[in-house]
């Protein structure tokens, strides 16, 4: 693939609105952005989805990147690269550490991708021109809930995700249902109930949800499997999908009706397509989740949305729904509920090297 170097910066920018879970309030993200350059001067990039801190996988910024200084670039530097599906393999004797793996396998996928001049969508096969997206309603005031649902109806969003705790689940969403009967809706728990709270979210299955996103422990198929079997409202996991094993375990045990699919948690692109493929096989439905991205990590999530498996909308939103300034060209919009794709090579979008050098914190480059 005649790469020639690999740079790495550590950037950071407030949200425009604080993000609410069950579990962290985040006000400010940071990220990792891999940029994966060859001889001949292109460029292809990737992200590293980690927060700064470890509420939401066990990877934080730091230990991201500490990986890919003394780990995962040096792997590649060992090794002459013929493809990207190379990577991997590459990366296999280095247990975990996926969202490290992602940041720096996607740039190399949109490295290739450049380099044989087609649209990282269709190198995939992806068979969509545009895709179908929701949002997320992160925010502990109904009020402010219910002024973020009208805001974001008039983009046409198709699906509406609500953030939920136990003390207050019922009669927050019993609100937004009331205020909006034909909305659609879905709830995330972010594991914050236990399967003794089961009769709370009994409740929920009267107000005609799509699914309750991760309702219990990340880590917990087995309880998982006995809550489906008392709800009527299908549940999805989200914070569980941390790999293709992972997917497999879940679907044999039947703890889940619905998969979230993240490509930064599952590891990257070559698992992300191999879950894609196992669950479209098997008739379960898919989407894409987002993890509070810049614009390159989500620009890698729409092309992994145009493939078949994946109909239900995803968790991809405008740009401006978390930044005051994005790293990417055009900046991603979405207009009646849809993003159209790209016919641009790679990822379809220009990094701005304005605005990354606005954001960036620290940066390091690594000759191959």
């Amino acid at each position: 693939m005649n790469i020639h170097s690999i740079h790495i910066r550590v950037i950071t920018a407030p949200l425009k609105k604080p993000f609410e879970t069950a579990l962290e309030t985040i006000t400010k993200r940071e990220a990792i952005i891999v940029e994966v350059r060859d001889k001949d001067g292109l460029s292809g990039w990737g992200e590293v989805v980690a927060f700064s801190s470890p509420w939401y996988t066990e990877e934080t910024i730091q230990t991201c990147y500490m990986v890919l200084k003394e780990y995962l670039i040096p792997a590649l530097c060992k090794t002459t690269m013929k493809h990207p599906s190379d990577v991997q393999l590459f990366f296999s004797r280095i247990r975990g550490n996926h969202m490290a793996k992602s940041g720096l396998e996607a740039a190399v996928w949109d490295l290739y991708s450049k380099q044989i001049n087609i649209p990282l969508h269709k190198l995939f096969g992806g068979t969509r021109e545009e895709i179908e997206t929701g949002v997320v309603i992160a925010s502990h005031s109904l009020e402010l809930a219910l002024s973020q649902i009208e805001s974001y109806k008039q983009d046409g969003y198709k699906r509406y995700k609500v953030k939920i705790h136990p003390q207050t689940a019922v009669e927050f969403v019993g609100h937004i249902r009331e205020c909006y009967p034909n909305l659609p809706l879905m709830v995330d728990a972010n594991s914050a109930f236990s399967l003794e709270e089961v009769d709370i979210l009994k409740k929920l299955d009267s107000f005609q949800l799509m699914m309750i996103e991760q309702p219990l422990e990340h880590d917990d198929l087995l309880n998982h499997r006995q809550l489906q079997k008392q709800l009527s409202t299908p549940i999805c996991l989200d914070e569980s999908i941390t790999s293709f094993q992972m997917v497999k375990n879940a679907v044999v045990l039947e703890s889940c009706q619905i998969v979230t699919l993240k490509m930064g948690r599952v590891g990257g692109w070559t698992q992300a397509l191999n879950i894609h493929q196992y669950c479209f096989e098997r008739n379960i439905p898919i989407w894409c989740g987002g993890m509070i991205e810049f614009g390159i990590s989500r620009a890698h999530n729409i092309a992994l949305a145009s493939l078949e498996g994946f109909t239900l909308p995803g968790d991809i939103s405008s740009s401006d729904r978390y930044w005051e300034e994005d790293i990417i060209e055009p900046l991603i919009k979405v207009k009646e509920g849809k993003i159209p794709l790209s016919s641009k090579p790679g990822i379809g979008y220009e990094v701005s090297y304005v605005a990354l050098r606005n954001l960036t914190i620290h940066e390091e480059n690594f000759r191959i």
